[in-house]
């Protein structure tokens, strides 16, 4: 037992033995710091204060702003916009200034990369659209419900698309927003469609019209002839067909057309329709914005790395000159 009861001390002797050495390498450490700072303070204050000041300069005139624009295709034409806009980011790609002059873009070299992405709304996606549902359904047995809906054969069905471009100064919309949708809808072939499709609706309204106004004359027949307690042979038909519930279920029907119908012509006015645009955000990811902060830290890490290294170095070429 006394043996055990032994042990047990020197072990514990030794633990407290090393916890003590362990804090004294850390005091050590805190005062060798404390030292360096001491001896380089002068040299540490001025590479903060030059890192500060070129940070703040970098920070002020080096500046990005982000642009967005929400559109939705018409007629078809969400291939082709994809398409247009790949077009426009490789003619910057290859800076061509002729290029995006004849299409009215101000200031070309301030003009950053520019690309599209879907904004997926699933909810729309299906929105009395009972195949598109369906669809999903149908993906979603074989596969990842989150890769299926930001799947490019999927998402380019979204209704909305983002088109994003930044700039490395603030912009307008006659500069860069204006030639940039002017660009997009300049399609013959669409331009076509959109007018024929302008006229089927406009005719669907015509009919629409006098098809609720025929309506309202047999109500009005009806009403006065259940009034005056007479009918004609048309209204006893009705009547006894029960008939005048469905006659106004359609009147109600069409007026709902009607209303979606002005709408498509209010959404469908282009080929390519502007929803949204955000313009001239200030990019503030990455060290945008904060190298004011950034610089005379990694100033100050690097002087210190450097003199890390060269008391490393000292201290092996002293051992092999001993050796």
């Amino acid at each position: 037992m006394s043996t055990n009861s032994q042990d047990q001390e020197i072990d514990l002797g030794q633990v407290f033995s090393k916890i003590g050495k362990f804090f004294k390498k850390i005091v050590d450490s805190t005062f060798d710091a404390v030292l360096f700072v001491r001896k380089n303070i002068i040299i540490l204050t001025i590479l903060f204060i030059i890192g500060a000041s070129l940070g703040f300069y970098l920070d002020k005139t080096d500046k990005t702003y982000n642009n967005e624009i929400i559109v939705t295709p018409n007629f078809g034409s969400v291939d082709y916009l994809y398409s247009k806009i790949a077009l426009l980011e490789a003619k910057k790609k290859e800076n061509d200034i002729v290029f995006f002059s004849n299409l009215g873009f101000k200031n070309i070299k301030e003009f950053g990369k520019i690309e599209i992405e879907p904004v997926i709304d699933v909810f729309k996606f299906v929105d009395k659209k009972p195949d598109n549902f369906d669809l999903i359904k149908l993906m979603a047995e074989d596969g990842d419900l989150d890769k299926i809906i930001e799947n490019e054969i999927t998402s380019k069905n979204y209704p909305f698309h983002l088109i994003k471009f930044s700039t490395s100064k603030k912009t307008d919309s006659n500069k860069t927003v204006n030639p940039l949708l002017n660009y997009l809808n300049d399609s013959e072939y669409f331009k076509a469609i959109q007018k024929q499709f302008l006229e089927n609706e406009n005719i669907k309204m015509k009919a629409n019209d006098s098809i609720i106004k025929q309506i309202d004359k047999l109500v009005e027949g009806f009403s006065k002839s259940v009034a005056s307690g007479s009918k004609t042979d048309k209204m006893v038909y009705i009547s006894d067909n029960n008939q005048l519930n469905e006659i106004i279920n359609t009147k109600n029907g069409l007026i709902d057309e009607q209303g979606a119908l002005r709408l498509n012509l209010i959404s469908n006015d282009k080929v390519i329709k502007e929803i949204s645009t955000n313009i001239n955000g200030l990019n503030t990811e990455g060290i945008n914005g904060k190298r004011k902060l950034i610089f005379p830290i990694v100033l100050v890490f690097v002087f210190i790395l450097s003199k890390l290294f060269l008391s490393f170095y000292k201290h092996q070429l002293a051992k092999r000159n001993l050796a």
